[in-house]
């Protein structure tokens, strides 16, 4: 039985330090060059969800605008993460009525709000001009 594990074995010697410090610089380059793409992609796919939220806000305030009965907003509204403060018609409608995926907002612990999700924050003009401002 001996004498067949050596005929087995025969002339393996496992790997060479050469062998091994070459694997580790493949390694070493492929994560080189992986890693900066994958940052790249995190970021670009934080302000593409932005834009594509900037975009359903302003398609939620031209469907309450075209419903209400002046087409214009009660009052302009500065810089707020809570779509329950946009109203029209004398509060008749908000803004909150026409998203979804709304949550409630953590800086305002215990109250019931419908803010974005995405943390950034909107001021609308009275004829219902949307601006954004995205966090930091």
């Amino acid at each position: 039985m001996k004498g067949f594990m050596k005929r087995f074995r025969y002339g393996e010697k496992g790997f060479t330090l050469v062998e091994l410090l070459v694997v580790i610089a493949i390694v070493g380059v492929l994560a080189a060059v992986v890693i900066p793409n994958v940052g790249r992609f995190i970021g670009r796919g934080r302000t593409e969800s932005y834009a594509a939220e900037l975009h359903n806000v302003q398609t939620a305030v031209m469907a309450m605008l075209t419903e209400s009965a002046t087409g214009e907003l009660d009052a302009a509204v500065d810089a707020t993460k809570d779509m329950e403060t946009v109203l029209t018609d004398s509060g008749a409608k908000n803004l909150s009525q026409y998203l979804t995926g709304l949550g409630d907002d953590p800086d305002t612990a215990g109250t019931e709000t419908t803010c974005v999700t995405s943390g950034c924050s909107y001021a609308f003009d009275v004829n219902g001009t949307v601006t954004q401002t995205t966090p930091q």
